[in-house]
């Protein structure tokens, strides 16, 4: 191979020669959650909801969560190196030790912000243990001691129903959801899931990554 083709050649005398096709290293992202899966059964019992509630408002304009992507978030990372995913990993197995497997309820309803300007509708969870809140606190520590930012916002566990597209009878669609509510389920907490968001023409495809079961501490 010739000079030529190795640099940028300048006709100044001494100045340094510059490599200009030196090959670029392509670093892979992953756009990473770390989540807790739903029940089948509670997955049905929310699409069930979801169809009362469009039927009860069929002109709001809404972009409607696919039922098996709906999830309770515990941590999003957004675009993260494929590298530093096994970081991600040890934080979750770090975080169950001695944790043992404990419910939630799933009830209530509600939108971000008030009902009159929502552009998230949720259906809410009740921790009433603690326990929740507590294995939140430990991932995010440990995630902390990988070198990953902690969340600066409080921790508010809800399930992510609906997205507003557009303004038009907001109110009603809002207020109709927090009338009409969700009826209480226990969920029974027995596994973080680190997953990765894959967009496409057809949604979200969400694949997991890692699995960190809670043990049954006796």
């Amino acid at each position: 191979m010739s000079r030529r083709n190795l640099y940028n050649r300048r006709d100044t005398e001494g100045t340094e020669k510059i490599p200009t096709d030196i090959p670029r290293t392509v670093v892979q992202t992953f756009r990473t959650f770390c989540a807790i899966e739903l029940t089948e059964n509670i997955r049905s019992q929310i699409q069930s909801y979801i169809n009362q509630l469009r039927a009860a408002v069929p002109e709001s304009h809404a972009s409607w969560t696919r039922i098996e992507n709906i999830h309770l978030t515990l941590k999003f990372f957004g675009d993260v190196d494929e590298s530093s995913i096994a970081k991600i990993a040890k934080a979750g197995d770090r975080a169950v030790v001695d944790c043992s497997p404990f419910d939630i309820l799933i009830k209530g309803s509600g939108s971000f912000p008030k009902p009159s300007q929502a552009r998230v509708l949720w259906i809410g969870v009740e921790d009433p243990s603690g326990k929740l809140n507590e294995l939140n606190r430990r991932f995010e520590n440990e995630c902390s001691n990988e070198g990953f930012a902690k969340e600066d916002r409080t921790f508010r566990p809800h399930l992510t129903i609906a997205r507003i597209r557009k303004p038009t009878g907001v109110k009603t669609l809002a207020e109709t959801h927090q009338e009409l509510g969700f009826e209480s389920m226990k969920l029974t907490v027995n596994e973080l899931v680190v997953f990765r968001s894959e967009l496409s023409s057809k949604g979200s495809k969400y694949t997991a990554l890692s699995r960190h079961n809670l043990p049954e501490v006796i």
